[in-house]
Order: structure tokens, then sequence, then C-alpha cells
């Protein structure tokens, strides 16, 4: 029987403007559609940022409250993730949404670090900021996640991270089944790479689901690598705006459907959303309000 591989769309993210990509949806409505022509493309859990009507980001629970209500219209199935990920935030804010939605999943970042973009070109920094995420804060997430329903999906962006993990489940507010994202090419984290993809997975406590996130057209690559030695992935247009060198994704249903073609040409499977539900051990509830 061919290996399933689970494919996450990012759909939006936080940072990426119109000026970058003309695709990057903004509007409820907008970000709901792209989250079907992903799901008709192969995937079954979509990662979400909320986003003003002018792009800014959103954080306020009315703004996800819209999108969930869309997303239900168009696919009702799919696994839903929002990101609890914000820099200059209180930690009561960036949970809100997770609390009274309650979500499938929710991404919980593992750690702190320098968050950059350097322009070799330019000789500059873009987006220079300390991204902190310090223990009490994460275990107030995960206390709140608990709480919800809700799995928490780790994001580590370095080995650390990974390690963080671990006096957590000691507390008993980390429990398994375990969700790991390993996050490759944010400067200021782990490089995007098949030998550090290894050790990263090689660092993960026995038995935990996981997947590569790779940013920019590194991510192909690592598609490969994971899809190769058993992981899942994700793609979209929070991570990367192109389908190949030179050539901008003209919807994440695009990213998504090279990495299904990837999935294929390597012999697997692309799982739907209710394969994806049984492997991750993530039944659907009715505790969505």
């Amino acid at each position: 029987m061919a290996t399933r591989t689970i494919i996450t769309a990012a759909l939006t993210g936080v940072l990426t403007t119109r000026g970058q990509s003309p695709a990057i949806p903004y509007t409820a409505e907008e970000i709901a559609e792209e989250a079907r022509r992903s799901v008709d493309a192969g995937a079954s859990i979509v990662h979400i940022h909320a986003r003003k009507d002018d792009g800014g980001p959103a954080w306020d629970v009315e703004s996800f409250r819209r999108i969930d209500a869309e997303l239900r219209k168009r696919c009702p199935d799919v696994i839903v993730n929002y990101s609890t990920g914000a820099v200059g935030l209180g930690r009561e804010e960036r949970i809100g949404h997770i609390s009274a939605l309650k979500p499938d999943m929710a991404a919980l970042n593992m750690g702190s670090m320098n968050y950059a973009i350097y322009s070799e070109k330019n000789k500059t920094f873009y987006h220079d900021y300390v991204f902190a995420n310090p223990f009490g804060d994460i275990r107030f997430f995960l206390e709140q996640m608990n709480a919800a329903g809700t799995r928490p999906e780790l994001e580590c962006f370095d080995t650390g991270h990974i390690n963080n993990a671990w006096p957590l489940i000691d507390l008993g507010v980390l429990r398994p089944p375990y969700q790991f994202s390993l996050i490759m090419g944010v400067l200021g984290g782990i490089p995007a790479g098949t030998k550090n993809l290894v050790h990263q997975v090689d660092a993960l406590p026995p038995g935990a689901h996981w997947q590569v996130i790779g940013i920019g057209l590194r991510q192909w690559p690592l598609v490969a690598a994971a899809i190769s030695i058993g992981g899942n992935i994700r793609v979209g247009l929070e991570d990367n705006l192109y389908v190949a060198e030179g050539q901008l994704a003209r919807s994440n249903g695009e990213l998504v459907a090279k990495a299904a073609s990837l999935v294929r040409l390597l012999g697997g499977e692309v799982a739907s959303v209710a394969a994806a539900r049984a492997m991750l051990e993530l039944p659907r509830t009715e505790n969505r309000p």
C-alpha cells in the first residue's frame, strides 16, 4: 500500500502583501476561496492568519469568526489550523480566537528567536525583530488549547525548540499525540537542507507526527525529502510565492497541486481529509460553535 502524505496549505501568512503577489487573499471570502482551491488540489489541512480587508494583520475574534463561517460554506470537513504567532501582542489577544472558535488545531510557537529577512542585494535587514515565546506563554497557550479541545501544532524553528517540548510533557500540559512542524530557512532559525531535516526528525519524541515547512524556493527540495522519509508537508503563499524560479504561483491551489504531483511521482498517495484525521488521531468533533 502506498504511503499517504498529508498536505497542509498555509494560505496567507501575516507579512506578505499583494505588492509581492497578487494572489495573496485578504478578506474572509478570499481566504475561504483559497482554502477551497487548496482542498480541491489535495490539501487536507488549512493554516490561516486573519487579515483586515486592506491586508493588515487582524487578531480580533470576529475576523476569525467571519473566516470560520466562510470556510464552513466551502469546505466544511477540512482540518482548520489557526495561527497564534504574533509580535507585540499580549498572550490573551494571541489566543482569544482559539478559545472562542475551538478549531481542530492551532499553531504553537515553541521558543523565542531572532526573526529577520536579509537582502544580500541591498545589504540590509527587513522585518528585523525578536519573536518572544517564553515558557510561561507557551504553557498558557497549551492550557487554553487543552480547554478548547484544540490540537497544538508545535512550530519549531530550530532543534532547541523541539527540546523545549520535554518539560511541558513532564508537566502534563503537552499530551500525546504530539504534532510538530519543522520550519526551515527562516533567518534566525535552522537553515534549510536535507541533512538538517534528518537531524530534526531524529530529535522528535518517539511516534510524533511531523511536517516540514520550507521557506521560499527551498521549499521544493525539502518537500521531496520529507515525502521520501515518511513525513508530511506544508506549502502555500505564506511560505513561498513561487511555483518555480521566476514564476509566481497564481493561487495556493497551484502550489498544493505541485506538492501533490511530487507525492505521486515519488510513489505515494495524497491523504484525503478523512485519511488525515485518522492518521493524526484527530477525529472531527462537534465542539466548534
